[in-house]
């Protein structure tokens, strides 16, 4: 399968980082340039193992996923359970390890794209879309890592972290 990846050098220890990438609600829409809209679904209130999310991208697709891995503040690792037509799977995991002071953030996509006439192409674009998408996800994220007021905001309004 097919897989995009993107990482960035983040100027903060990773229990941050990884704090901050996981943040949901309004907070959330402030540094996420992909999502417009994204909860938890079955009554669930914090993320974690077996844990769904429904997700609605800015571009207006719409996936139900779930939390496969959850380890703050190292990784998380997420499979689509529904989502758009022409994904057969696809799947996410973010890592974050300590590197020189600070964190090395990595975040990779794994795809596999329907129906198998199309697969091939679907499958070239599929990387090349995402492979942007993820290159401006993990910018925006680092970039909200360096922001002050974004920062404090979340040193507020953070629930305490493991």
């Amino acid at each position: 399968m097919p897989q995009v990846r993107a990482e960035r050098f983040i100027r903060l220890d990773p229990a941050t980082a990884f704090a901050l990438s996981q943040t949901t609600g309004e907070f959330r829409l402030k540094w996420d340039p992909f999502i417009s809209a994204q909860s938890f679904v079955d009554g669930a209130t914090a993320a974690g193992k077996g844990v769904r999310t429904r997700t609605v991208s800015r571009m207006g697709l719409r996936m139900v996923s779930e939390y496969v891995s959850y380890t703050p503040p190292k990784a998380v690792g997420m499979t689509m359970v529904s989502g758009p037509w022409f994904f057969e799977n696809f799947g996410g995991g973010w890592r974050f390890t300590p590197d020189d002071g600070g964190t090395r953030a990595v975040w990779k996509y794994t795809l596999s794209c329907q129906p198998a006439f199309l697969k091939p192409l679907a499958e070239r674009i599929g990387s090349w879309v995402l492979g942007r998408e993820i290159e401006r996800r993990i910018g925006a994220f680092a970039r909200a890592c360096e922001d002050p007021v974004l920062l404090a905001e979340f040193q507020r309004t953070a629930a305490p972290r493991e």
